[in-house]
């Protein structure tokens, strides 16, 4: 009998400290986005898990080592379409809780655990992938290119980048503003003025408060075949006197380092070669052309930011100052598609009060999205993408101005159309032109 007790007492002893050493789910929280959801479980120490996969239905389990399922797993706004709750189920032994997400679809989750930083504690991070998400839940500025049911000349596409969102706020000015919050504004106001132009249509890298990695931005630019990529930010320093707008390009030195990293991706030659890459056997051949192709690509990328920010910079003047009255180059990842012109726009300091109040002003965030929105529309007129409506309306509208020695039979046949067509185009009756006449000269 005295063993008895004494075997009691010790099963008491280690069962107590165990079950006192169990730790509670503190929060959850679910971020849902365009191309994942995220769920973030908030606990007081860092987590033991392991996790599976369930079908019919979909599912994904989470064990929880020491951890008690007595908290309330109760989630405030929306869970997005992938994710339809998140419970508790039978854990695999009293000391572990088992957590059980619920889904509409199929998913290839990612958990990682997140150590203390800041006023944030220990969390435990559930990402849920949605490539395959249903096309009613995207975006309505999706942009589906797709030849066979095109019936004109494609719109130029603008990918439009607000700085920061979810969980990274950007910059915070005086009054407690947030820069995502602003830049977000922006970005929709600019959005709507290109949707709106006959021609052009807008993507946006983020819609809402959510995050997007910097080096994911310009790969959704890549992936909706953007002809341009805007950045929008509010700068911020210590101090609160410097204010101002600025432009900023990609650095030389990052373009050199991103041109050896994507000639390093081989399995990315065939994005850029086409079908040049399938039938190219010899993989010297195959570098020395990404190499010639992704460098030039880079090279007209660059000329082509710097042209538009000079423009951007001309018409942001006239509605704020400037930091600085030239494009500026900087190492920024948001910038770094060798194929895409990409600029990123500073429109003013949060950091500055005055500043931080005019940004408040819905009235100034509108002049700014109209200045980028002006700069990119007479970029774009003077050199519109080839396949595009403006490339064919410009075509069309092309002109010649005759010069001594000329004839409309040799302006026939420099341009490819019929000498009538001259005729009719410019409402001549003879085939008479005179030196320093202008003439349209219609499409072939």
């Amino acid at each position: 009998m005295v063993r008895f007790f004494l075997f009691l007492t010790v099963v008491w002893l280690i069962a107590t400290p165990l079950h006192a050493a169990q730790s509670r789910i503190q929060n959850v929280r679910v971020a849902p986005a365009p191309d994942k959801t995220r769920v973030v479980l908030d606990l007081p120490s860092a987590p033991q898990f392991t996790y599976f996969t369930l079908a019919n239905p979909h599912r994904v389990v989470i064990d929880l080592a020491s951890t008690s399922d007595e908290t309330a797993l109760s989630i405030d706004g929306k869970t997005g379409s992938l994710l339809k709750r998140v419970r508790y189920s039978t854990p695999k032994n009293p000391q572990s809780a088992r957590l059980v997400l619920d889904l509409t679809r199929k998913t290839d989750p990612t958990l990682f655990a997140v150590a203390p930083d800041g006023a944030s504690g220990h969390r435990l991070v559930i990402d849920l992938p949605d490539d395959n998400a249903n096309t009613s839940t995207r975006p309505s500025n999706a942009v589906r290119i797709d030849s066979s049911s095109n019936t004109r000349d494609r719109d130029i596409i603008v990918a439009i980048d607000a700085g920061h969102g979810g969980k990274d706020p950007g910059s915070v000015g005086p009054s407690g503003t947030y820069e995502k919050n602003i830049t977000l504004s922006i970005a929709k106001k600019l959005a709507a003025l290109i949707d709106a132009e006959p021609g052009m249509r807008s993507v946006m890298t983020r819609s809402g408060d959510y995050y997007v990695y910097p080096t994911k931005r310009p790969e959704i630019a890549r992936d909706k075949k953007a002809d341009l990529l805007i950045s929008i930010h509010a700068d911020a320093f210590s101090q609160p006197e410097p204010r101002g707008g600025s432009v900023w390009v990609l650095s030389m030195r990052r373009a050199d380092s991103e041109l050896g990293r994507w000639l390093e991706k081989t399995e990315r030659h065939s994005e850029l070669l086409g079908g040049a890459a399938e039938v190219i056997s010899d993989n010297a051949s195959e570098r020395y052309l990404a190499e010639t192709i992704i460098g030039l690509s880079m090279d007209h990328s660059m000329s082509a930011s710097y042209d538009l920010s000079k423009k951007v910079i001309g018409e942001m003047k006239q509605i704020t100052r400037l930091h600085k009255r030239q494009p500026q180059a900087a190492s920024f990842a948001v910038l770094t598609a060798p194929d895409i012109p990409s600029i990123l726009v500073e429109v003013g300091f949060i950091s500055n009060p005055q500043e931080e109040k005019n940004l408040l002003w819905e009235t100034f965030r509108e002049r700014l999205a109209r200045s980028m929105f002006n700069a990119t529309k007479d970029y774009f007129k003077e050199v519109p993408p080839d396949g595009t409506l403006w490339a064919a309306n410009k075509e069309r509208n092309r002109t010649h101005k005759v010069r001594s020695g000329e004839s409309l039979s040799l302006l026939a046949q420099r341009y490819n159309v019929k000498i009538s067509s001259i005729r009719e185009a410019n409402n001549l009756r003879t085939d008479v032109v005179q030196v320093g006449q202008v003439l349209t000269i219609p499409s072939t």
